[in-house]
């Protein structure tokens, strides 16, 4: 009994006391920010097309649509070109800047407001990552995705440092800002009826704004500790929450997709993966296609191996050397597909949906290399750039130089 106590005290206190995966946390939010962000760029041309409204998805058939499924967009709330470019754009800035972990709380925020709201203007725009994206970008809204490889760290980190040389660490105006612009607009969104389609979005914008407005006045204001640690306690509890709900979310995924393929008849045979090699949709490189689909036990071999890793995989999250040698393969099957079939995003979100599976000393090893690499071109770059010389060294070529200048 003593034994049991004491083991479900360490796993309250384990799960109360900090935020678990801090670097599972931090690589999926910059994989599914970077995705998002790189398909809004790939697609700004088209964007009028995709989302515009204009579109051939237009004005009506949206508003009727989501008046039917109650679903969140803010593109809805009025038709005007000026409006849609706007918030393209805060979709894009938002996206960077939860990639960078710059002000995450309120990035994630801006970057669920973005996902959902385009998405939701024209639901017949994706490729199946998107489904992956809509779901992932509710959830990082609840999580602590900033500790490490972000900005965010990068100022904490400092901070301290100056607060443990007795410096005097200057206060946060940015974090009140944005706090300011975000709850202007959403109390004129919510006085003017924009939510008029379902309350769940609405609910969580004005929690997520109490909650900011809250830790910011506890840190500025409390006198004691207490306050400041039950609001960590809260959050940590929100994030582990979240991550549990990610990581059974990727299970599901596989889980679901590798038993409806067993039921198909074309994945029983072994030709199920034969037939999109040769659709044009899905053939860039139609060599490629030609080349794999020109051996029947390659397709077999494919087909067979993509069910048993799909229905395998969240079974094996119990023995890691397995689980990591699934991983693999599975990243590597999404790499394949972003060639082969011209679905980089789609890849992309669901190595960024596999990634909160990789362990944490891989993840470490990775940020090392990543800031290894970094250095080195930071000082490839300082030795391109030619030291400025002094006048005492060479007058004559300072005074050809402010002669030349001149003229």
């Amino acid at each position: 009994m003593n034994r049991l106590s004491l083991t479900l005290s360490r796993g309250i206190a384990g799960v109360t006391e900090s935020a678990l995966g801090p670097y599972q946390s931090a690589i999926i939010r910059i994989g599914f920010a970077g995705t998002w962000l790189l398909f809004l760029l790939r697609e700004f041309p088209h964007r009028q097309e995709l989302y515009g409204p204009a579109g051939p998805w237009g004005w009506n058939l949206a508003k009727e649509l989501t008046a039917d499924n109650h679903a969140f967009t803010a593109l809805l709330w009025s038709d005007g070109q000026l409006w849609f470019e706007s918030f393209y754009l805060l979709a894009i800035l938002a996206s960077t800047a939860l990639l960078l972990g710059w002000r995450t709380r309120t990035a994630s925020v801006l970057f669920m407001v973005g996902v959902l709201s385009l998405q939701n203007r024209s639901v017949f725009v994706g490729d199946g990552g998107d489904n992956v994206l809509h779901l992932m970008s509710f959830y990082l809204v609840f999580t602590r995705c900033g500790q490490v490889w972000s900005l965010d760290a990068r100022r904490a980190a400092h901070a301290e440092a100056a607060r443990a040389r007795g410096e005097r660490v200057r206060a946060d105006r940015v974090g009140p800002a944005l706090w300011a612009v975000f709850g202007l607009a959403l109390v004129m969104a919510t006085f003017t009826g924009r939510f008029d389609n379902g309350w769940l979005i609405p609910a969580l914008l004005w929690t997520a704004l109490v909650a900011l407005g809250l830790w910011w006045a506890v840190g500025r204001w409390a006198r004691t500790q207490q306050p400041r640690i039950l609001l960590d306690v809260v959050a940590n509890v929100l994030h582990n929450g979240a991550l549990v709900v990610i990581m059974a979310e990727a299970c599901l995924i596989y889980a679901t997709a590798g038993w409806y393929k067993i039921q198909g008849s074309r994945w029983q045979d072994g030709t199920a993966v034969y037939y999109p090699l040769h659709l044009d949709y899905f053939s860039p490189w139609p060599g490629l296609a030609d080349l794999m689909s020109s051996s029947g036990t390659i397709m077999m071999v494919v087909a067979y191996g993509t069910v048993m890793v799909q229905v395998a995989f969240p079974f094996t999250l119990f023995n890691r050397r397995v689980k990591n040698v699934l991983l693999v393969l599975m990243m590597t099957e999404h790499a394949v597909i972003a060639i082969v079939l011209g679905l980089p995003f789609f890849s992309l979100a669901m190595i960024a949906a596999d990634a909160v599976f990789l362990p944490t000393s891989f993840l470490r090893r990775l940020g090392v290399l990543a800031a290894r690499a970094r250095g080195r071109l930071v000082r490839r770059a300082d030795r391109t750039v030619p030291a400025p010389r002094s006048p005492e060294e060479s007058p004559e070529e300072n005074a050809q130089g402010r002669v030349g200048f001149t003229a």
